[in-house]
């Protein structure tokens, strides 16, 4: 027998050895203190079976596990993580990477000092050049730590939630490093693009947010191997809400040279990367 990894209950190991069977791979339970083991007995099958692993670790809650548990398993089997906070926790960490998250929280503790007394002080630290007076070319920094800054519960909401389920998809599927390209370059350049049409007062991380778009649709169209991609409705959402902030109907000031300068952004090295992994 050839162990394929460790999972933290019986509940989620059933679950996985369920989806196995629906893929003819015998594969058992064994409880080591608190985790439980997962072997196969054939070796042969043992190079797809840590594949398939490695896929429901990075995302257990797809809906092919829960349906291989309603055609393969028993009453008692439930997708399930242990309790249902904990479960959600263990969703949000497996589901991005380092990056992903560290920029997540960064971007939630600049928002709550901001909220918390803090606001002049950060302001002054992290604004585009000329937002204040003592900022000058050499605190080059400010081309980016804009991007860090949220000014309302949506703006940060919106922008996290995308930042998260994209930026996770792009990191868990593809590295670290397409990812931090994306971050440095659409948190800088649009920057500027930003500047040169409204001015030094604008914050957000939705110029990154409209890169990882850019770049997740372009490489689901031209690799969609590559595992990562979203569907035509999600972009053109978001198209239309690229739209919508050159309107009043939305009733807040929009960075729109950020959000067309991080698109543009995204899409380029999206074609540049699908184009890199074809010619391998």
């Amino acid at each position: 027998m050839i162990e394929i990894g460790q999972l933290p209950n019986a509940r989620a190991a059933q679950a996985f050895i369920d989806y196995l069977k629906g893929l003819d791979i015998e594969c058992h339970p064994v409880v080591i203190e608190t985790e439980v083991s997962l072997v196969v007995e054939q070796p042969s099958q043992a190079q797809q079976a840590k594949y398939e692993f490695e896929q429901f670790r990075q995302t257990p809650y797809q809906k092919k596990y829960l349906q291989a548990s309603w055609d393969n398993g028993t009453t008692q089997t439930k997708l399930d993580y242990g309790s249902s906070s904990l479960g959600l926790i263990q969703q949000f960490i497996t589901g991005a990477g380092p990056l992903t998250l560290i920029t997540f929280f960064v971007c939630v503790l600049v928002y709550a000092g901001m909220n918390l007394g803090f606001a002049n002080g950060i302001f002054s630290q992290l604004s585009f050049f000329g937002a204040v007076p003592q900022s000058d070319i050499s605190q080059i920094w400010r081309v980016f730590t804009p991007s860090l800054m949220h000014f309302s519960l949506m703006h940060i909401a919106f922008n996290l939630l995308w930042w998260w389920y994209l930026g996770g998809k792009i990191e868990t599927k593809l590295g670290s490093k397409p990812l931090i390209i994306l971050l440095v370059v659409a948190g800088s350049l649009p920057s500027i693009v930003q500047y040169m049409m409204t001015g030094p007062n604008f914050g957000g991380l939705s110029g990154v947010v409209y890169a990882v778009v850019g770049y997740t649709w372009i490489m689901g169209q031209r690799q969609p191997q590559s595992g990562i991609g979203i569907p035509n409705s999600y972009m053109g959402f978001m198209l239309v809400w690229l739209v919508l902030g050159f309107t009043d109907l939305l009733g807040m000031p929009i960075a729109n040279g950020a959000h067309i300068g991080g698109l543009l952004i995204g899409l380029a090295q999206g074609a540049f990367d699908s184009r890199k992994s074809a010619a391998k």
